[in-house]
């Protein structure tokens, strides 16, 4: 099976619109549980304005969902500069289950964070990650399984914190003295 071409924000299709939906009316939206003011995730509103949120549908079955998110890892690097930090990628993957979305979230992690990007999982499992100003609040919900993928910013430090591998490289990317 070939991979589906990410698309541009706005195309239309049934998980695109649904996903649409999620980013417009939760991600760019505060929370009352988040735990601080602003959006639940502060880099998609200037993604979404910059146009440089792309969606990719992938509506089959797949065997292999961390050598699937892989491939979107380069594609996503052939296409981005490390300076490129509104460009977001969000994998749909309609008929995957949450543990095989969380697993190779977690098998793609070290690749992803020595490229100077962020994968993250997304789904209404609840997710097993917990907010970092509010544990009992579970961010990472989506309506749809999914992997977003990123640039690394310094502000990305609590989520590397618990593997060294992760921690150097921000420590390469920005200095032992980025904010945490």
């Amino acid at each position: 099976m070939s991979p589906a071409a990410p698309v541009p924000w706005g195309t239309r299709g049934e998980v695109v619109d649904l996903v649409a939906a999620w980013v417009r009316e939760y991600l760019c939206r505060t929370h009352p549980r988040l735990g601080r003011p602003g959006p639940v995730c502060p880099y998609v509103p200037a993604a979404v304005a910059a146009g440089a949120l792309w969606t990719a549908v992938v509506g089959d079955p797949v065997q292999d969902v961390a050598g699937l998110v892989e491939h979107y890892r380069h594609w996503f690097r052939a296409r981005t500069t490390p300076d490129d930090l509104h460009h977001a990628l969000l994998i749909a993957l309609p008929r995957v289950a949450a543990d095989d979305i969380e697993r190779a979230q977690r098998r793609c992690k070290t690749a992803f964070v020595r490229d100077g990007l962020m994968v993250g999982e997304f789904h209404d499992g609840p997710p097993a990650a917990r907010g970092v100003r509010n544990p009992d609040f579970r961010p990472l919900w989506s309506p749809v399984p999914l992997v977003a993928v990123r640039r690394m910013v310094a502000s990305d430090l609590p989520f590397l914190t618990d593997d060294p591998e992760h921690l150097a490289a921000h420590r390469a990317r920005f200095g032992a003295g980025a904010p945490r």
